[in-house]
C-alpha cells in the first residue's frame, strides 16, 4: 500500500492517479524535491570573523607589552612611596617611644597601607629592627623593598632615610648607590 501525498489516504501502488483526490502520483512530491533551505552565508561569515577577532584580541592582550608600558617606572615609584610612608611612620614611632618597633604591625594602619601599596605593584616590604642597645632600645633598622618581577629595582633604606637601589637580582645593600633625587 501507498499513501497519497495530497490527501494522505492509502491507495494501490500501481495507481498513477489518486482515486480519492485525483492527484498525479507520477510527479515527485513538492516537499521531497525541494532543496533544503540554505542558511545565510553572511551570518556564518560574521560569526567566523568574530571568533578570529576574539582570538587575535586575546593574543594581543597577553603578548604585546603595550599594556604594560610605563609599568616598571610606575611600580618602582610606588615602591619608593611605600618606603617613604613606612619611614615617616617609623620616625613618628621613634620620636614618641624613643625606640624603633620590633615589627611593622606596631605602626598600625600607616604601615599596613604602605605594605598594600607596595604589594599592589608586586613589591614586598621587609623590615628588620637593629640590635637593642644595653637599655633595650632599638636605635637602627633596615627596610627593603623586593620586587616580584625580574629586572625591577631592589631598594634599601635605614634610619638615615637614604634610599639605595640595585638592578641586580639580589637585595640592595648599604654599599649600593643612593637614588637621586632621594625623595
Amino acid at each position: 500500500m501507498y499513501t497519497c501525498p495530497e490527501c494522505e489516504r492509502e491507495i494501490n501502488q500501481a495507481s498513477e492517479l489518486c482515486p480519492y483526490c485525483g492527484a498525479d502520483l507520477t510527479v515527485p512530491a513538492a516537499s521531497a524535491s525541494a532543496e533544503p533551505a540554505k542558511k545565510p552565508k553572511l551570518l556564518k561569515i560574521v560569526f567566523l570573523w568574530g571568533i578570529v577577532l576574539a582570538i587575535l584580541w586575546g593574543i594581543v592582550w597577553f603578548a604585546v607589552p603595550w599594556r604594560m608600558a610605563g609599568s616598571k617606572p610606575g611600580a618602582e615609584s610606588r615602591a619608593r612611596d611605600a618606603l617613604f610612608a613606612v619611614q615617616d611612620a617609623l620616625s613618628a614611632y621613634q620620636s614618641s617611644e624613643g625606640t624603633f618597633p620590633g615589627t611593622l604591625e606596631a605602626l598600625g594602619d600607616a604601615a599596613r597601607q604602605a605594605a598594600q601599596l607596595a604589594q599592589s605593584v608586586h613589591y614586598n616590604l621587609q623590615y628588620a629592627p637593629g640590635k637593642p642597645e644595653a637599655d633595650g632600645r632599638v636605635k637602627s633598622y633596615t627596610l627593603l623593598a623586593r620586587p616580584g618581577n625580574f629586572g625591577f629595582l631592589n631598594f634599601y633604606t635605614d634610619e638615615t632615610r637614604v634610599i639605595r637601589a640595585t638592578s641586580d637580582d639580589r637585595p640592595a645593600v648599604p654599599q649600593d648607590p643612593p637614588l637621586t633625587p632621594n625623595r
